[in-house]
C-alpha cells in the first residue's frame, strides 16, 4: 500500500486534534474507533470481508503499513472469522499514541511537550499541515451540504466520526444538530463502515453479548432486554446493566 494516499485512521486521528487544545476529543472511545478503521482500510485494501457480523482475511498479503499489517495478522492467527464487536472490544491501549507517534513520524503533527500544574510531563500535538485536515474536514461537510452519496472512504470516516462521538465535536451546540444527525445518517453509504460504526457503539453501551440462542424445549425464553436509541444515534440498553465492555483510556 503505497503511502499517497492517508489511511482511514490517520484521517480519523487528525479531525479528532483539537489545534486548540493539542490534545485528542472522545479519547476514551478513540482507541475504538481507530480499531474499527483499521478494519475499513484493511477492507479497502481487500484484505478482509464481512461475514456476517463478522470479519474473515480473504488475503494475508502484507500492505505495506506496519500498523495495519500488525492487526491483519492478528486477524490470521485467529483462523476462524471473528466477530468485529468482538475485535473491536479487545485490548487496543495505546493505539491512540501509536497513531500520534506515527503522525509525528510522517511531518503531519508536532508534539509539544509541557507540564500540568507545573509538575507533570504532558504531550501535546499541533498539526503541521494544516491544509490536510481541512481538506478532510471538507470533504464531511460536503456531504452533509450536498446530500450527494460520498465515497466509500468519506462515508466511512464519517461513521466513525460520529460512532466515536466526534459530532458535537465537528458540529457542536444547536446550530450544529441538523448537521449531526446528516453526519449519523451517512453510515448507510458504506457497509464495512455501518458494520464497525455499529459495533464501536455497542463496545461503548456493553451490547456486545453472543449472538441469542433458542431455549431448550420445555424451557420459557427469557425476554431480553430492550434496547433504545441514544440522542446521538448510538444503542444502548434501556435497563440498567451490571458490567460494561468499554474501555477508559487515559489521556
Amino acid at each position: 500500500m503505497g503511502r499517497s494516499r492517508r489511511t482511514i485512521p490517520e484521517e480519523l486521528l487528525l479531525l479528532a486534534l483539537d489545534p486548540a487544545t493539542g490534545t485528542t476529543a472522545q479519547p476514551q472511545s478513540l482507541d475504538l474507533g481507530l480499531a474499527g478503521a483499521q478494519l475499513v482500510e484493511l477492507a479497502l485494501a481487500g484484505r478482509i470481508a464481512p461475514d456476517g457480523d463478522r470479519i474473515a482475511v480473504v488475503s494475508p498479503r502484507p500492505t505495506g503499513d506496519p500498523t495495519l499489517d500488525c492487526a491483519l495478522e492478528l486477524l490470521r492467527r485467529r483462523g476462524a472469522p471473528v466477530r468485529a464487536v468482538h475485535w473491536i472490544g479487545g485490548p487496543r491501549l495505546g493505539l491512540r499514541q501509536t497513531y500520534l507517534s506515527h503522525l509525528e513520524r510522517c511531518g503531519m503533527v508536532h508534539a509539544v511537550a509541557g507540564q500540568m500544574c507545573g509538575v507533570l510531563p504532558t504531550t501535546r500535538y499541533q498539526a503541521t499541515e494544516t491544509a490536510i485536515s481541512r481538506e478532510i474536514r471538507a470533504r464531511l461537510d460536503s456531504a452533509i451540504r450536498t446530500g450527494v452519496p460520498p465515497d466509500p472512504r468519506t462515508a466511512a470516516l464519517a461513521a466513525l466520526a460520529h460512532a466515536v462521538g466526534l459530532g458535537k465535536h465537528l458540529y457542536p451546540g444547536n446550530e450544529g444538530r441538523s448537521s449531526r444527525s446528516r453526519l449519523r445518517d451517512l453510515i448507510r453509504h458504506d457497509p464495512m463502515g455501518g458494520l464497525v460504526a455499529h459495533a464501536v457503539m455497542d463496545v461503548q453501551n456493553g451490547v456486545a453479548a453472543q449472538p441469542r440462542r433458542s431455549p431448550a424445549p420445555g424451557r420459557p425464553q427469557q425476554q431480553q432486554p430492550q434496547v433504545r436509541s441514544t440522542t446521538d444515534g448510538g444503542r444502548m440498553p434501556s435497563q440498567p446493566r451490571r458490567g460494561s465492555m468499554a474501555r477508559v483510556v487515559a489521556h
